[in-house]
């Protein structure tokens, strides 16, 4: 998740599913608006993103077996979600409370996320063995924590573009969080606070940024970076808990003084934005096969932990085959077919009705001339 949502709320008109990687194309004439065009560039990064994630949760239950798979899985960790909420705050960086605007965050993010919720709350009675979980709308479950921060961050979006120093308010802000364990569970208030350095970073970038990043030296550099990072995250397993990732629970939690909250927030940050730099440097530009699937993100990364949670129920990891290292890598390119599959069209048509509800019916007719 990630940008993840199906309909972007973001100020500049785009066709529905095409969330985060339309472009506006100036019309030849004021009366003739020619149809916007999807940014192959943000597809590729999306899909490529949604891929790792996947990965991610497949390698989750085998990391106390393999130290490279737990490094693999700190690697990964360190820049995917944060280059998916990057991609996100860039999207959002015109968004006001317009009619139009809030109708879409409405149908584009809280209604998925009301819809998975509760999903995931009767689906996980079973696979957790907990029959009596309540849906609860303010504690989100799994992995529609970020359908919740992603509604929090686009009504603060505003406020950050009004104010001088936007980005070191927001890292103040969660490094402030970290300091304090007494936020709670509501709306993952905790995780949202220390991922909105990113958001806001995304906030401030324009399209030739993303071109810096993708100059050749750039991409040249970033083999020897992300070699580092692996072999860094390789040295750090047993040494650094990789929870510091989630950023989901304030520095108490971790049994340490209070001030490394703020040392971590700045070190995670520095080094996360480094990695999502040198990502975004090797993601295509042009229009590749799995180019389209980049507009599904939200399907495939909201969908497939319904099969993460039912393969965890079933115990597929107590067997001996997963933890070798050709189980290993099926283990990862199943879970990369799998959500291929999830983010295609026929999936997306299937499960637009929660995803990219039309809700008509909902609002009130917009008057003449609003935008």
């Amino acid at each position: 998740m990630p940008h993840f949502e199906a309909r972007t709320a973001a100020g500049d008109a785009r066709p529905a599913g095409d969330a985060a990687a339309s472009v506006p194309v100036p019309a030849p004439h004021a009366d003739r608006q020619p149809p916007a065009r999807r940014d192959a560039f943000f597809d590729n990064a999306k899909y490529l993103a949604i891929v790792l994630v996947a990965m991610g949760h497949a390698w989750e239950p085998l990391r106390s077996g393999s130290r490279a798979v737990s490094a693999l899985y700190m690697f990964v960790y360190a820049f995917h979600m944060p280059a998916f909420i990057v991609i996100s705050g860039y999207f959002s960086r015109t968004f006001e409370a317009t009619p139009k605007n809030i109708r879409r965050l409405v149908t584009g993010v809280v209604v998925p996320y009301v819809v998975f919720e509760t999903a995931y709350t009767y689906f996980t009675r079973w696979t957790d063995g907990v029959p009596d979980r309540p849906v609860s709308l303010l504690d989100p479950l799994y992995l529609t924590w970020f359908l919740a921060a992603l509604l929090i961050w686009r009504l603060l979006s505003p406020v950050f573009r009004l104010v001088p120093h936007p980005l070191p308010l927001a890292l103040g802000v969660a490094a402030l969080a970290t300091l304090s364990p007494s936020i709670g569970k509501d709306l993952d208030l905790q995780r949202t606070l220390q991922f909105l350095p990113y958001f806001v970073l995304g906030l401030g970038l324009r399209r030739e940024h993303f071109r810096l990043v993708r100059r050749r030296l750039v991409r040249v550099l970033a083999v020897p970076v992300f070699a580092g990072a692996l072999a860094f995250a390789y040295w750090a397993v047993p040494r650094m808990d990789d929870a510091w990732l989630f950023h989901r629970s304030a520095a108490a939690a971790f049994a340490v003084p209070a001030w490394y909250g703020p040392v971590m927030t700045a070190a995670l940050f520095g080094c996360s934005v480094t990695l999502t730099a040198c990502f975004f440097a090797w993601v295509p530009g042009r229009r590749l096969r799995f180019t389209s699937l980049g507009a599904g993100t939200l399907y495939g990364y909201l969908l497939h932990g319904f099969f993460v949670q039912a393969a965890n129920h079933w115990h597929w990891s107590g067997h001996l085959w997963p933890h070798t290292p050709v189980g290993e890598i099926t283990v990862s390119v199943l879970a990369a077919a799998l959500v291929t599959a999830l983010c295609a069209p026929p999936v997306r048509r299937v499960f637009r009705f929660a995803l990219e509800p039309r809700m008509d019916w909902a609002f009130r007719p917009a008057p003449l001339g609003s935008r």
